[in-house]
């Protein structure tokens, strides 16, 4: 399916140059001078190797059609996650190549979708947020203003973060997958 340059998003997969590329980032540049262009950064699906891409946004793309399938997290294995089809119990291997450094945030029975192109996995999405406990916190300063202050931390799984002042080594907190950013805390 063909679709203008300027509408290619993180995470579709696109056909270029006769090999399939799964999108990372897309920024779109406006220079002081001449058109606007969009900057891709993307990775090959068969070999993994990270390439940058330049269109002008009038140009047209081959978008290649995903489809989503729902899987169970199982756990890792070696640089594979096995992932278990909810319906027949059948377990997968899938590259945790594809999940990037999200795979921090996966837990146990965690639901995953993965997006394939003709039968091949070509991305992970994990669930918006989970909920992990922070190991470490630094303690407050006297005097810092609440609302620009936010502290490091870091969380049970290893990744660091900033969270509010408030918030204490042992407290469970919600955490985006996307970015590990701190959203609120965990309730119970």
């Amino acid at each position: 399916m063909k679709q203008q340059a300027n509408l290619i998003r993180a995470g579709q997969v696109i056909e270029h140059e006769g090999r399939r590329w799964t999108v990372l980032k897309q920024q779109i540049i406006t220079p002081g001078k001449g058109g606007a262009f969009i900057q891709v950064e993307m990775r090959d699906l068969k070999s993994g190797n990270k390439t940058n891409e330049r269109w002008r946004t009038a140009d047209t793309v081959e978008r290649l059609i995903t489809e989503e399938k729902d899987y169970t997290y199982s756990y890792t294995d070696g640089s594979n996650l096995v992932l278990m089809d909810p319906e027949s119990f059948e377990q997968v291997h899938i590259s945790a190549d594809l999940l990037g450094d999200a795979t921090a945030f996966l837990q146990d029975n965690m639901p995953v979708t993965v997006d394939l192109v003709e039968g091949d996995p070509v991305a992970i999405h994990l669930p918006p947020s989970v909920i992990l406990e922070v190991v470490e916190a630094d303690p407050v300063v006297r005097g810092q203003t609440a609302a620009s202050s936010y502290k490091p931390a870091k969380l049970s799984n290893g990744v660091r973060t900033s969270v509010p002042p408030f918030i204490e080594a042992g407290e469970r907190i919600v955490v985006r997958t996307e970015d590990g950013s701190y959203v609120e805390r965990a309730k119970g």
